[in-house]
């Protein structure tokens, strides 16, 4: 009876929360252990392991216990000949694993109550892993919930086991949610948390509308037909571009259905949100004026622009205007979108006016030339359609082919410009360092408007490149865009402490004692030697004598620790460029000269060769490269206290 109460209620909590018998298993056994260790109060330090077997209902508790020759504490210890009737191998000072007689039923009101916290701790724990495991697996897929409440930030959903939010930028705009209303939304992000798995769902994601085409055309899920592209704004309008992989296939037909059957239950589920089914083509000209339906195209101009990126003129009919750029933009958004191109449109008239105004001016001065007759038959129309009288078909016709001339000559024009640009840009890119071009431009720290006027630019070298040769139209993409006055300024200047700021020049030895002192002096100023920092006292007791003008002494013997002292030669020396001109001659001192101060403590004295010499002291002048000597000269002469001897 025992057994069949305990299979039951085993079954019923693996049943109950839709964990697998192992992990149940696992529970019971850590539970075990738990109240055994509350109930005998075992050490922390001693291994208890717990064994339930579910075909007898019997359990055991095992004891790591030491095997000695006399038992003193039963529960730490234990004999040699017990040890080896469960472990044969067993010797004296071995730690062997131990069954212990203890009974379940004996346990104390706290010890059950441990091993009840720690089952249901542990089931818990299972079952959000469990949940998580689930849900992670279905994310990118679509999901059925019930609505649970309803507030001003998000939409809490119940999944059944779990619930899941809808923020509010994730649900259709107009779309109204009520509770106990049941919707289709797709799984976005799934998190891991304490409280269990954190489900976001949204209705808006463009994803959400490729799951249901692959639910309700056959066609796409076999993979006969191919998802392109898909733009959308929710609760609005989507486009989605579409290609079959299959010879024969309709992919537009296939996704609309027949009689629209297919398409028409999308558009059911997202509340009415009309929808655009387009075949995809190769070639960027097709595909855009196939991206503007339902308005016909009459041309489109593609153009690889280096301020803008992919830029494509599209000249439509003077009454499909408005229906190409749709209400509020949003057709050609869509389209733009969709394609991947900035689209430019026009109307046929707004072109023909356009050209009109610079037909006398290069490159529209050639074709002026060439067809007199189309340009005097455009002006006409031109006139007449000012004078808001009818326009035929045939005139929309003549200037349609008008500005097919016109726009193919603008844009050979552009194209030579760009080919222009492109070979000075070329001319001086060996000039930039190579690692400018593997920076990306967000390590300049420009401000946010510069970026987004300069994101037709890849990297740092990309930069330095416009800014040496293509200046003037970097800065009229700068104006045009509105980045600021100071936007050129910035640049340079991020530019000029990131990449063009130069390293130390390496420090090089000094120049061998045994060399000419022309030589040394030359190599000294040339490359400044690098001498450590020392106290004023190891200088001052290491230091040698102070140079003589009339006698001059041999280069100090080096020092450990600091490099070899450059003697100084009284003659004039090649100055560089980057080191300031100092006077060289040399200076006598007269005799009545007093001492300089050479510290708090010490005492001025007068005359004698000693003090002269004290007068003196020697420092490394870091623009010259060399050990100098330092005096102190009298107020009444031009120079300072911080003037040097040189």
């Amino acid at each position: 009876m025992a057994k069949s109460e305990f299979t039951l209620a085993f079954n019923e909590i693996t049943e109950a929360h839709h964990l697998p018998r192992e992990i149940v298993v696992d529970a019971l056994q850590q539970a075990l252990v738990s109240a055994y260790r509350r109930d005998s109060g075992a050490s922390p330090a001693q291994r208890v392991e717990a064994e339930v077997d579910l075909v007898t209902n019997r359990h055991k508790i095992l004891v790591e216990m030491e095997v000695v020759e006399e038992v003193m504490n039963e529960r730490t210890e234990v004999s040699l000949e017990k040890a080896r009737y469960f472990d044969p191998n067993a010797q004296l000072g071995d730690m062997v694993m131990v069954p212990v007689d203890y009974n379940v039923k004996n346990f104390g009101r706290i010890a059950a109550q441990t091993a009840k916290q720690v089952i249901l701790q542990k089931i818990r724990e299972a079952e959000r892993k469990a949940l998580y495991e689930e849900y992670r697996d279905r994310e990118g897929d679509l999901i059925t919930g019930q609505v649970q409440s309803v507030s001003g930030q998000h939409i809490t959903l119940s999944l059944g086991r779990a619930e899941a939010i809808m923020p509010r930028n994730q649900q259709i705009q107009g779309e109204r949610y009520r509770p106990h209303d049941k919707i289709r939304t797709y799984v976005l992000e799934v998190k891991e948390s304490n409280r269990g798995p954190q489900i976001v769902v949204s209705r808006a994601h463009k994803n959400m509308l490729r799951r249901l085409l692959e639910y309700e055309v056959p066609e796409i899920y076999n993979g006969q037909v191919e998802i392109k592209n898909i733009a959308r704004e929710a609760g609005h309008r989507s486009k989605v571009a579409v290609s079959a992989l299959q010879p024969g296939v309709d992919p537009v037909g296939a996704c609309v259905g027949l009689r629209g059957m297919r398409i028409q239950n999308i558009v059911k589920e997202l509340n009415e949100e009309k929808i655009d089914v387009i075949e995809w083509n190769a070639d960027p000209a097709v595909f855009i004026a196939k991206a503007l339906s339902p308005a016909r195209v009459t041309g489109v101009y593609l153009e690889d622009d280096l301020d803008q990126g992919h830029t494509a003129i599209v000249i439509v009919p003077d009454d499909q205007l408005s229906l190409a750029i749709g209400r509020e933009g949003q057709n050609a958004r869509l389209a733009a979108k969709l394609t991947g191109w900035r689209i430019d449109i026009k109307s046929v008239s707004e072109a023909a006016i356009t050209a009109m105004a610079s037909i006398h001016e290069p490159p529209l001065s050639a074709l002026a030339a060439e067809q007199p007759d189309l340009v005097a038959e455009v002006e006409r129309i031109l006139e007449k359609k000012r004078a808001e009288r009818a326009v035929m078909p045939e005139e929309y016709q003549t200037l349609s082919r008008f500005v097919q001339m016109v726009e193919q000559r603008q844009l050979e024009q552009r194209e030579a410009g760009r080919a222009k640009r492109l070979k000075a840009m070329e001319k001086v890119r060996p000039n930039i360092p190579a690692r400018a071009f593997e920076m990306p431009l967000e390590e300049l720290e420009l401000a946010d408007d510069i970026v987004q006027a300069l994101k037709a630019i890849n990297n740092v070298g990309e930069l330095m490149v416009r800014l040496q040769a293509d200046e003037e139209n970097l800065r009229a993409t700068l104006d045009a865009a509105n980045a600021g006055d100071d936007a050129m300024d910035a640049i340079k200047e991020a530019i000029d402490s990131l990449v063009l700021s130069q390293p130390e020049a390496p420090v090089q030895a000094a120049p061998s004692p045994a060399a000419p002192p022309e030589t040394q002096a030359a190599l000294a100023v040339a490359a400044p030697v690098e001498v450590p920092v020392v106290s004023g006292e190891e200088e001052e007791e290491e230091a040698p004598p102070a140079f003589v003008d009339e006698e001059p002494r041999p280069a100090p013997e080096p020092v450990a620790g600091r490099s070899p002292a450059v003697p100084v030669v009284r003659r004039p020396v090649p100055k560089p460029a980057e080191v300031e001109a100092v006077d060289y001659e040399p200076y006598v001192e007269p005799e009545d000269l007093e001492e300089a101060e050479e510290g708090p403590g010490d005492k001025k004295k007068k005359g004698g060769k000693k003090g002269k010499n004290r007068r003196r002291e020697l420092i490394f002048d870091e623009r010259r490269g060399e050990v100098v000597a330092k005096r102190k000269r009298k107020g009444g002469r031009a120079r300072d206290w911080a003037d040097f001897d040189e």
